[in-house]
């Protein structure tokens, strides 16, 4: 179960940094953005570290309350969930 949940965390937070990253560049091309429940989605799922990453690293929806708040508090709950199945 271990292996499972460890393979489980890197993808899906290589997966939202790089969704993440995609939506800064579409922003910037004013291109269709990626939806914000999308990347919310993407961080309850297990990806939050990849979300907040992307946001500091890109400088990316760092002006949004919703995520300077939301994204660090899903990013606690899955540190209580990843805990809980790496036991």
């Amino acid at each position: 179960m271990a292996k499972l949940v460890t393979v489980w965390f890197a993808v899906i937070n290589i997966i939202s940094y790089l969704v993440m990253s995609e939506d800064k560049d579409k922003a910037r091309s004013r291109r269709e953005r990626v939806p914000e429940k999308t990347l919310f989605l993407l961080a309850a799922i297990g990806g939050a570290l990849g979300v907040l990453t992307a946001m500091y690293r890109r400088r990316h929806k760092t002006r949004h309350l919703s995520f300077v708040i939301g994204i660090p508090l899903l990013l606690l709950l899955n540190v209580l969930i990843y805990g809980y199945f790496l036991q």
